[in-house]
């Protein structure tokens, strides 16, 4: 199936072909047909499917064909984003940007993080499409700053880590500010209990799709182990990176804390880096990434919510410093590698405190991981677990060498597990805004 059988008009077809894309991904030809139907639609894609363009192409089309703004009225907006962070939000205003290119259509793109002067300049000019994250929304709601009075389509993107960070009543807020007659589309990794529970209350008789088998892990990413003491596993990083002259690679942390320490170790390495967490300013963030893109960084060192979003054409490796503390996070931070066709790597350091969460993570994607000890790196066989800190001064430890179920509640009861680097919630608990 080529781009130019499923619907979409010349001037859409036309940026599409501009970026070298004929052939559309599998969410692509599945989403775009759905969504230009009308309905609302349910899809579970993991990271780097290709999602994006599998809403944002069918928006775009089905915004050209209706009914056009009038020359010198203000526009309403008519098609409403919603992602979890910011880096995720900057992305997917640059793919309606991108194939967007050729239409009359105007959009933008607001968060927090940064002054707000701007983004409500941009409202205020007139839009037809707005990508937002939550928080900077519902400021701009309470100023009544912002109408959603003509929302014709909804789309709630990675819904599954819009729940996990605790969005779920300000999602619930924005929802009731919306006309009761719409398109919605919704997005997620998995159908976890919590996902299914939210489409049920908000999509009708949606279109089902499943692009791949939940949690599985990509065939193009090599996968690897590297058993290792705690306290050897900055010394084992910064060796990998120069014995085998990696010159772009992804590592997560579990906290903010540990990936601020780990990049002043590594640049006492020689090892250009930065770190990417919910604590850096937005511009600091940017241009942190924006640096790893262009080559300026050997290595970006990011948590799992800071990186939700970060969409690196053949990244070769992702290394996971540490191991997450919820399984799933393992395959959604191990897909940014291996996209697009292109082989990668994906590199796991685990000391004896993380035992548990490995044999979690391999049970969830059904296979045992290659381990290979590094010469020089061998860890102590006599070493004991230690508690795991969810975040730093936290004096909660993390399931020393218990199951799952023991030293962390499932998602499944209580709809709220614990993130790398962030405390468990209170279930009242608002998300800081400056995370959005």
């Amino acid at each position: 199936m080529l781009f130019t059988e499923l619907g979409l008009s010349d001037p859409i077809l036309l940026a599409i072909k501009e970026h070298g894309y004929t052939t559309p991904t599998p969410i692509q030809s599945q989403s775009i047909p759905a969504v230009l139907k009308g309905g609302d639609l349910l899809a579970a894609a993991q990271t780097g499917t290709g999602k994006t363009a599998g809403f944002t192409l069918p928006i775009l089309q089905r915004l050209i064909v209706g009914a056009p703004p009038v020359a010198g009225s203000r526009r309403a907006i008519r098609a409403l984003i919603l992602t979890p962070t910011r880096e995720l939000a900057a992305q997917v205003h640059e793919s309606v940007m991108t194939y967007g290119k050729y239409t009359k259509l105007k959009s933008a793109v607001i968060f927090g993080g940064v002054g707000p002067n701007p983004q409500l300049k941009a409202i205020q000019s007139g839009l037809d499409i707005l990508v937002a994250t939550p928080g900077r929304l519902l400021d701009f709601m309470s100023q009544n700053a912002v109408s959603l009075k003509g929302v014709e389509i909804l789309v709630l993107d990675e819904a599954d880590r819009m729940l996990d960070m605790g969005f779920l009543r300000d999602i619930k807020k924005i929802l009731a500010a919306l006309p009761q007659q719409r398109q919605n589309l919704l997005f997620s990794a998995t159908f976890s209990t919590e996902i299914k529970a939210l489409a049920d209350s908000l999509l009708n008789s949606p279109a089902l799709i499943e692009v791949a088998r939940s949690n599985s892990t990509n065939e193009a990413i090599a996968q690897k182990i590297h058993p290792v003491d705690r306290t050897a596993k900055h010394p084992l990083l910064a060796h990998l990176i120069k014995s085998n002259q990696w010159e772009q690679v992804l590592v997560f942390t579990r906290t903010k804390h540990g990936a601020n320490k780990l990049v002043t170790q590594l640049e006492k390495d020689g090892i250009t880096c930065m770190a990417i967490h919910g604590n850096k300013s937005q511009s600091a963030r940017t241009k942190a990434l924006a640096d790893f893109k262009a080559g300026k960084l050997t290595a970006l060192i990011a948590t799992d919510i800071a990186a939700r979003g970060i969409d690196i054409d053949q990244l070769p490796h992702v290394v996971n410093y540490d191991l997450p503390n919820v399984p799933e996070d393992y395959v959604h931070r191990i897909g940014r590698t291996g996209r697009a066709g292109s082989n990668g790597v994906a590199v796991s350091l685990v000391c004896v405190d993380e035992h548990q969460m490995l044999r979690d993570i391999e049970r969830l994607i059904k296979q045992t991981l290659p381990q290979e000890v590094i010469a020089g790196f061998e860890p102590d066989p006599h070493a004991k677990p230690q508690p795991i800190q969810l975040r730093s001064g936290q004096g909660q430890g993390q399931r020393q060498g218990q199951g799952r179920g023991q030293g962390q509640a499932s998602k499944k009861q209580t709809g709220n597990a614990p993130r790398p680097g962030n405390a468990p919630r209170r279930p009242q608990a608002r998300p800081a805004r400056k995370s959005s």
